[in-house]
């Protein structure tokens, strides 16, 4: 799934912007999440960051670690702990693949963009990703730079 159409047809909760830029994107792959009542009331609310979360293994599943969901207001001592693990919801086939991924080839599952989809659930992208060296961010930078540049210039010319 594209970048462009998760703008278009969802309402993102949280985006890890660093994710493109720290990490050589090698697989996208679209997931579930295990919430409490409290934590989506919260994310409806729009109180969510995946900013500094990354997925691992545990307990033989596929987990979300550090996501940082504020607590609910509204809800007194039923609240849940902001930064707890949560189970992330594949097939048998795609989490042995990116399990696999990861311990033989030493990639990292990072989380790029949490979203409500078309029905009002809570979908997660992951990415399989291979960590960029300080020339690939500066390649980055300076791809970003000229694309910045030669639409400037192009719009220039058409004015």
């Amino acid at each position: 799934m594209s970048k462009d159409k998760i703008n278009e047809n969802y309402k993102i909760i949280a985006q890890n912007k660093r994710a493109r830029f720290d990490y050589e994107i090698i697989e996208m792959l679209e997931v579930g999440i295990i919430l409490t009542g409290t934590e989506l009331k919260s994310l409806r609310q729009g109180k969510g960051s995946i900013a500094e979360s990354h997925a691992g293994e545990m307990e033989g599943g596929l987990w979300l670690f550090n996501a940082h969901i504020l607590e609910y207001t509204h809800a007194k001592h039923f609240n849940h702990d902001p930064k707890r693990p949560r189970q992330l919801l594949l097939h048998k086939k795609q989490l042995n693949r990116f399990l696999g991924a990861i311990r033989k080839k030493g990639l990292t599952i990072v989380p790029v963009v949490m979203y409500f989809n078309h029905k009002g659930r809570v979908k997660l992208q992951i990415a399989l990703g291979r960590g960029k060296k300080n020339v690939d961010k500066r390649e980055s930078i300076k791809e970003r730079d000229w694309q910045r540049d030669k639409s400037r210039l192009l719009k220039n010319r058409d004015a």
